[in-house]
């Protein structure tokens, strides 16, 4: 058998009804799986090259979905929203929301989601054409008088340090009873 046709069988699985978020752990288990039924390693099946392999993927998990909690994070945690104003959709998405400095490497970091305001009015829009409805965005917000944030990705990560050194304080208290 050749690599393509190899590749073709481990990645054409079919899925079971399952919430969105756990379609790549199933993935990841079903090409695993597959790999092991048919003995079709890639590298080869001795302990210690299995342990190798196993760490690999355990590490490429580790920094992913790091790296994912942080872009998504350090535009909504720090944000303030008060739900009893009861505004209109469109100030409470620019109130929920902030984005990160455009910058090559801001687009290539978060992949795009460095502008969540765009993200958040237009979520079926393909990130890479958010650059093009900030004017638009912006004067809309200058128009009605809504503030658009926009921060530093430094300032980004900063805030989410803080807004869980201010949630493990308010945890503390309340286990100390204090």
């Amino acid at each position: 058998k050749d690599v393509t046709s190899t590749c073709f069988l481990f990645f054409s699985c079919p899925l079971p009804a399952m919430p969105p978020f756990l379609i790549p752990v199933y993935v990841t288990f079903h090409i695993v799986f597959k790999a092991i039924q048919r003995k079709q390693w890639v590298v080869s099946t001795e302990y210690h090259k299995l342990r190798l392999t196993v760490l690999c993927v355990c590490l490429y998990r580790v920094l992913q979905s790091t790296w994912f909690t942080w872009v998504s994070q350090m535009n909504h945690i720090p944000m303030n929203i008060d739900y009893d104003k009861n505004m209109d959709w469109f100030t409470t998405q620019l109130q929920g929301t902030c984005n990160v400095h455009p910058s090559p490497f801001n687009d290539w970091f978060t992949g795009h989601l460095n502008f969540q305001i765009e993200h958040h009015l237009f979520p079926t829009m393909p990130r890479h054409n958010y650059w093009k409805v900030v004017p638009l965005v912006k004067s809309l917000c200058t128009k009605h008088g809504i503030e658009y944030q926009c921060k530093s990705l430094i300032t980004a990560f900063a805030d989410i340090v803080r807004s869980l050194k201010e949630s493990g304080e308010l945890w503390l208290d309340a286990y100390l009873h204090k």
